[in-house]
């Protein structure tokens, strides 16, 4: 029997999970079938291909096949187990959209799936096979826990029941061995946590020292800024009040939108900063016009969380440098940014902004990945699980500042051409979690040369969301304009 103790950042996301916080990262992709495939073959037909290459490839993916168990009474972080009851029909699911299978069709679909929690006493993942798209195409929608993958990690997982080309590729048997898995017992679990609540004083002690260094150190950074009569970012809990933000619903609405690599680009190299950058840009144009039209007019500029990835490796060469063995887990921290809603200007803002994520980073700099695990690792289920649950019911967030207005997400995907049982993909849209008081999140991934943006949005804070995928279209295009006459100004 084998157990493996979750990390602290994947607990913390486990006990972020209430009824209205479905602390799941999914992905919608788009598939092209062969030539003369659709309508030529028994119903079915692809989705059995899709069902077999997962099934030939699940055993390089051993984390698929865990399942988390709690502690009892939440003395200790979860463990990952192996499943023995793993069923692999219960996790990959055939659907259909309703006619015509349009787009509208396809973004209800997802917002019912990522309405729903996942099965807690299963392996936290289903991957659902969307027939009914239309004319030679094919939809799948994965969604997985937090607490198994971050975004690089997510688009690891991903490449491997995926090709370079049309031909499925061969994959190296699995070499299980032939083993009874049970699920440990309650007084098992306990033994196996008191080692590590044993150690919880010297690591708190450890974090502590921790803390107060890195708190010595922001002190002096923003002391430093205001010297030189700079705003320092934003701080948690700071974010003005909007009708974005409140107690959330469990129910979920999406939409989705594709931007040319090369507007964004090009917006960079006119007025400098980053993709990332100006995706943030884009992201405040269109929610300083959203709000307009609910007739709110704020004096301070929204918040953006944006978290960071501490991987150092590319996220398709992971898997050939460790063996084939995706690396699950989270090694994330954040940041803080503002998005200068306030500013009318879109090319000055987008300077706030650059000039604000330098900043940020900076400052998130001091806070290390190990100050970060280090408290998540201090924080006992029992505690974190039942806050979650008491801000949720007692609607907190209706009365508390937010934390941050919006989450904004960038994470760089493929550069190569990719298919899925000999299907091609031509579209992936990811779809991230919100939680309490943050009841819209805007995920991007890029793929051969475009941005493909995934919005969520609480059913009842954030209904609009198809309108603000239309405002951001629009914001990017304000920006793109703005760098072409800049362009003829200057030459």
């Amino acid at each position: 029997m084998h157990m493996e103790r979750m990390s602290g950042l994947d607990a913390a996301f486990l006990a972020l999970e209430t009824p209205t916080t479905h602390m799941c990262v999914s992905v919608l992709i788009v598939l092209e079938l062969p030539e003369g495939a659709d309508g030529a073959q028994a119903p079915g037909a692809h989705f059995d291909r899709i069902r077999q290459v997962v099934s030939d490839r699940l055993h390089l993916v051993p984390g698929l096949r865990r399942r988390a168990l709690h502690v009892p009474f939440g003395l200790g972080h979860p463990v990952w187990v192996e499943d023995p009851g793993f069923d692999l029909d219960f996790h990959l699911r055939r659907a259909s959209l309703p006619s015509p299978g349009g787009p509208n069709e396809l973004a209800a679909f997802v917002a019912d799936v990522v309405s729903r929690p996942l099965e807690p006493n299963r392996p936290l993942w289903e991957i659902h096979v969307v027939e009914g798209l239309g004319p030679g195409h094919l939809a799948v929608l994965a969604k997985l826990h937090h607490a198994m993958i971050d975004g690089i990690s997510g688009l690891e997982i991903m490449a491997t029941f995926l090709d370079p080309g049309p031909m499925t590729s061969a994959v190296p048997s699995p070499n299980r061995l032939a083993h009874m898995l049970r699920v440990p017992s309650g007084p098992e679990l306990l033994a196996w946590a008191v080692p590590a609540l044993v150690r919880q004083p010297q690591r708190a002690l450890g974090a502590f020292h921790t803390t107060l260094g890195a708190v010595r150190g922001l002190v002096e950074h923003n002391r430093r800024l205001r010297k030189e009569d700079i705003d320092p970012p934003p701080a948690p809990f700071r974010a003005p009040r909007t009708s974005l933000n409140g107690a959330i619903s469990s129910h979920r609405r999406f939409a989705f939108l594709q931007v040319p690599l090369e507007e964004v680009r090009a917006v960079k190299r006119t007025f400098g900063g980053t993709v990332n950058d100006v995706v943030l840009a884009t992201v405040a144009g269109a929610l300083r016009r959203l709000l307009a039209e609910r007739g709110e007019q704020l004096g301070d500029s929204l918040v953006a969380m944006v978290p960071i990835s501490l991987r150092v490796e590319s996220p398709m060469a992971m898997s050939r440098g460790n063996g084939g063995v995706p690396a699950l887990g989270n090694k994330v921290t954040s940041m803080l940014v503002s998005l200068g809603t306030s500013i009318a200007d879109p090319v000055e803002r987008l300077g706030t902004i650059v000039r604000g994520t330098r900043l940020a980073k900076e400052q998130a700099r001091l806070f290390s990945e190990g100050f970060v695990e280090g408290w998540a690792q201090l924080m006992l289920p029992a505690l974190s699980t039942r806050a979650a649950r008491l801000a949720g019911n007692l609607r907190l967030f209706d009365y508390l500042p937010p934390l941050f207005n919006v989450t904004v997400s960038n994470v760089t995907g493929p550069t190569i051409p990719l298919w899925c049982a000999g299907a091609k993909l031509v579209a992936v849209y990811p779809a991230g979690p919100i939680a309490e008081g943050v009841g819209l999140n805007v995920t991007v991934i890029s793929y051969m040369g475009t941005l493909y943006i995934g919005l969520v949005g609480c059913r009842e804070l954030v209904p609009e969301v198809e309108h603000l995928a239309l405002l951001l279209s629009d914001s990017v295009s304000e920006l793109v304009k703005a760098a072409r006459r800049n362009e003829e100004y200057t030459a």
